[in-house]
């Protein structure tokens, strides 16, 4: 008796029949079934709310302020970037005093190496303190643009920091551009 009253719903979705395909008149050799406009409406909102969710997720959040492959110890930022993504541009910040950015490119091929930092803070004391090349040397310091010649292939890295000759505020948002 028990099983029967399981199989009655199964027994009644099974015998419910609709009609899918709307039915064709003759004269026309081909149809085009369109999805309606409603429903495309409903499923891209779906799509933008989940993708907002996502986008103001704290964990999304700390790794769009924070940024893909980067640590931070004693005032000194360290950021790694794939040097066959060039050209690209990336925002960090200064909060602290005598801080300085590290920017490691890996795989560095080309033979000039180009880069600006730029800024909206006004009498902000930023510059490339030094480069070290892939066969270690240390060369440097330069201004706010850089063009470089490399010797060699390997890892570049582009160190950014205050000038020790020069005043003005240590603190604040800027840009590296490299190319």
């Amino acid at each position: 008796m028990k099983k029967s009253l399981l199989l009655i719903p199964l027994i009644i979705l099974s015998c419910k029949k609709e009609s899918a395909v709307p039915e064709v008149s003759g004269k026309d050799s081909a149809v085009v079934t369109e999805m309606p406009d409603s429903a495309y409406k409903r499923d891209s909102v779906a799509v933008r709310q989940k993708d907002s969710i996502i986008n103001n997720a704290p964990a999304t959040k700390e790794v769009l302020r924070k940024g893909v492959m980067r640590s931070e110890k004693e005032g000194q930022i360290v950021r790694t970037a794939d040097a066959s993504q060039l050209p690209f541009t990336l925002g960090e910040a200064f909060t602290d005093d005598n801080q300085e950015l590290v920017l490691k490119l890996t795989h560095y091929e080309k033979p000039n190496l180009k880069a600006k930092i730029s800024t909206k803070e006004k009498d902000f004391n930023i510059r490339f303190n030094q480069i070290k090349l892939p066969n270690g040397d240390y060369d440097g310091p330069f201004g706010r643009d850089i063009t470089y010649e490399t010797p060699g292939k390997g890892e570049v890295w582009l160190i950014i920091g205050k000038s020790n000759m020069a005043s003005g505020n240590t603190k604040g948002s800027f840009t590296v551009s490299v190319e």
